[in-house]
C-alpha cells in the first residue's frame, strides 16, 4: 500500500515534572534523541540510551515510528490507544532486525517513556501564511508619480545623443588615407625602411701578398723605385703582430710544450707559424712529455715508399685495456615487511533504508585498502597504532559524499587523509531515499 503524502507538521516535545520544555515542528527531517550534540532532542547521558537513534524517521513522505524492545510508552492510532509491547506482541510493528518500526498516519499521536523524560509527538496543521499588508487606495501611488521628471529628461536625452552618435560614428564610411611615395617621407622613416650598410674597415696588406702589377709605363720606374720603402712597411708590421701572437700564447698549455725545447721564442709553434716545413722542430717538443710519441718518415717507413708503408706497426683501440679492475658485488635493495591489523566494529547508521550487517559486510570485503593505507604509515612509525571513526554520508546514488575523520587517535594526518580517498572510490549496494550518514570506527594496530 502507497504511503499517503503528509500535509500536517509533525510537533514534538519533551515533557518533564508535567510541563513541555521542549517543542520542536518537523515537515521532513528525522528526529533522532541521545545524548549527542546533533540530535534533534539532547537528553542526558544514560547507560541504557544510545547516542543517537532515530525516533521518528520520514520514510516516502510518510513519518514512521521506531522503537526497540525495551522502550515503554503508547500511541494511539485513531480508535484506541496501544503500548508498545502489544505493538511488538501483535505484530502491528514491522520487525526490522533489533527494531519495529510502525508507520503513522495523521490522526496518530503519542508518548515515549525514556527514565525520567517523556517525549509526546502528534500532527497538526501548519500555521497560515500572512497576508502582505496593502495600503490604502486614497494613499497608494504609482511609479509615475513619484519620479523625478527634471531627471528622467536629463538621462533618457543624455541617452539618445550617446547613441546617435554611437550609430553615426559606425555608419559612417572609414576614410581613406593617401599613400605616400618613398621620397615625401621624412628621412628617419627612410632609414627605418632600407636599413644602410655598414662601412667596412680598411683591410691590411699581407705580407705574402702578390707584387702590385707594373705599369707599362717607361716614365713611371723612377717613381716605382721610391715607393719600395714603403711597400715594405706593411710586411714589418705583419711580422711584429705575429711575434707578439707568438710570446702570448707560448706559454699556455699544450703550447707551452710545442715550445719548451726552442730559446727566444721560437720553436715548434714558431715553426708552425712561420714558413717551416718540417717536423722536427715538433717531434723534438713533444720528446719531453711522457707517453706521447709523433709518427715520422722513418717510422712509417721511411720516405722511399708510399706513405703508411714500412716496418711501422699500427696499434688499435681493441688492444688498449685497463688493469685492476674487478667484480663489484653491490648487493640487491631489500624491503622489510610490515604488516597491520585492522578491526571494525558495527557502525552507526541513522536510516533504516541501509542494514548495518550488510554495510559491515560489504566494508570488511574492502578491508585490505584500509589497512594499506595504514601499513604506508607503520613502516615510517612501527608503533603507530590506534583507532579511526570516519563520518560519511551515503547518497541515494550509492556513493559516499562529505567524509570527514570524527575521531583520530592514530596522531597521523597521512592514514585519515588516505582512507577519506579510498572511500570515497567505494560504490554501496545501497540506494537509500535521502542522505544517510554513518559513523564506522577502525582500530589499528601492528601484527605480533
Amino acid at each position: 500500500m502507497a504511503a499517503t503524502p503528509q500535509t500536517k507538521l509533525l510537533r514534538v516535545g519533551v515533557i518533564q515534572n508535567g510541563r513541555i520544555v521542549e517543542e520542536h515542528h518537523v515537515r521532513r527531517d528525522n528526529v533522532t534523541i541521545g545524548h549527542d550534540a546533533r540530535n534533534t532532542i539532547v537528553l542526558p547521558s544514560a547507560d541504557n540510551r544510545p547516542a543517537r537513534f532515530a525516533l521518528l524517521e520520514n520514510q516516502g513522505q510518510q513519518f514512521q515510528l521506531v522503537i526497540d524492545e525495551t522502550m515503554q510508552g503508547r500511541v494511539n492510532l485513531g480508535s484506541s490507544d496501544v503500548d508498545f509491547d502489544s505493538l511488538r506482541s501483535q505484530g502491528m510493528a514491522t520487525r526490522r532486525g533489533d527494531l519495529y518500526v510502525l508507520p503513522l498516519q495523521e490522526t496518530a499521536r503519542g508518548k515515549v517513556e525514556l527514565g525520567d523524560v517523556t517525549l509526546f509527538f502528534q500532527f497538526v496543521a501548519p500555521p497560515l501564511e500572512e497576508a502582505r499588508p496593502v495600503l490604502p487606495a486614497d494613499i497608494r501611488v504609482s511609479r509615475w508619480q513619484t519620479m523625478d521628471r527634471v531627471f528622467f529628461g536629463i538621462l533618457a536625452a543624455s541617452l539618445f545623443l550617446h547613441f546617435s552618435g554611437a550609430a553615426l560614428i559606425i555608419s559612417a564610411e572609414a576614410p581613406k588615407e593617401p599613400e605616400l611615395a618613398l621620397d615625401q617621407l621624412d628621412d628617419r622613416f627612410v632609414r627605418a625602411i632600407i636599413p644602410q650598410r655598414p662601412v667596412e674597415a680598411p683591410r691590411v696588406a699581407d705580407s705574402g701578398a702578390a707584387e702590385a702589377p707594373k705599369d707599362d709605363k717607361p716614365g713611371d720606374e723612377g717613381k716605382d723605385a721610391a715607393d719600395k720603402p714603403a711597400a715594405n712597411k706593411p710586411a714589418g708590421d705583419a711580422a711584429e703582430r705575429r711575434a707578439e701572437v707568438v710570446k702570448k700564447v707560448a706559454g699556455k698549455g699544450l703550447l707551452k710544450i710545442l715550445g719548451s725545447n726552442s730559446g727566444g721564442g721560437q720553436g715548434a709553434f714558431a715553426d708552425v707559424l712561420g714558413g717551416a716545413s718540417g717536423g722536427g722542430d715538433i717531434a723534438a717538443a713533444l720528446a719531453g712529455a711522457g707517453g706521447v710519441g709523433v709518427a715520422t718518415e722513418a717510422s712509417v717507413g721511411g720516405g722511399t715508399g708510399p706513405r703508411g708503408g714500412g716496418a711501422g706497426t699500427v696499434t688499435g683501440i681493441g688492444e688498449v685495456g685497463t688493469q685492476g679492475g674487478g667484480k663489484v658485488d653491490l648487493g640487491t635493495k631489500k624491503e622489510t615487511a610490515v604488516q597491520g591489523r585492522v578491526q571494525d566494529a558495527t557502525p552507526d547508521v541513522e536510516s533504516s533504508d541501509v542494514d548495518r550487517a550488510a554495510l559491515a559486510r560489504y566494508v570488511r570485503s574492502r578491508l585490505k585498502s584500509i589497512q594499506s593505507c595504514y601499513e604506508k604509515e607503520l613502516k615510517r612509525n612501527p608503533n603507530l597504532k590506534g583507532k579511526v571513526v570516519v563520518r560519511f554520508v551515503i547518497k541515494p546514488s550509492g556513493r559516499a559524499g562529505e567524509i570527514e575523520i570524527e575521531e583520530n587517535t592514530l596522531g597521523s594526518e597521512a592514514v585519515g587523509s588516505c582512507i577519506r580517498t579510498t572511500i570515497r572510490n567505494w560504490a554501496f549496494p545501497f540506494k537509500p531515499d535521502s542522505d544517510t550518514a554513518v559513523s564506522y570506527p577502525f582500530v589499528f594496530s601492528p601484527a605480533g
